[in-house]
């Protein structure tokens, strides 16, 4: 039963989710003083020229809700036997995905306070991940409901 899609979507959430730990998330340029904030899920701190200017802030919730929701994934990929508990675990993982989501919208209006505000920042690889992540959630959820109903239309004709 592993061999089903939603679990190949629930592996992909995991990968999605577990890379959002090493890529950006958001950065922005000055281009008078030429200094860069980056936001990744465990720090939004100056780099290149001028780095050292302050002290990084730890965005550490963006980490934890992240890793958390990988482990909730992967954990609901063998749970195949009760699907009740994979639909409820599917929407933990959607509040985990939101959250990482909104703490990533948090910590880069943090940024953007910090450098130049009239030139917006922009938002990397590791901020759109989760929305892939949430589709997949989705999806996955989708089809776990349609094998309860497969089962519990065979349960009816026997």
């Amino acid at each position: 039963m592993i061999q089903r899609i939603q679990s190949v979507f629930l592996l992909l959430l995991a990968l999605a989710m577990l890379s959002v730990l090493f890529l950006p998330i958001w950065s922005k340029t000055d281009p008078a003083s030429q200094q860069t904030l980056v936001l990744t899920a465990t720090k939004l701190s100056y780099a290149g020229s001028g780095a050292g200017r302050s002290v990084p802030i730890n965005s550490w919730p963006i980490a934890a809700l992240s890793a958390l929701s990988a482990v909730v994934a992967l954990l609901e990929i063998f749970q195949y036997r009760n699907r009740f508990n994979q639909l409820k675990l599917g929407m933990v993982n959607f509040l985990l995905i939101v959250g990482s989501i909104g703490a990533g919208f948090y910590y880069s209006g943090i940024g953007e306070r910090l450098l130049n505000v009239k030139i917006p920042g922009n938002f990397e690889a590791g901020f759109y991940l989760p929305t892939l992540a949430l589709l997949l959630n989705l999806l996955a959820n989708r089809f776990i409901r349609r094998d309860e109903q497969l089962v519990r239309s065979m349960d009816r004709l026997r």
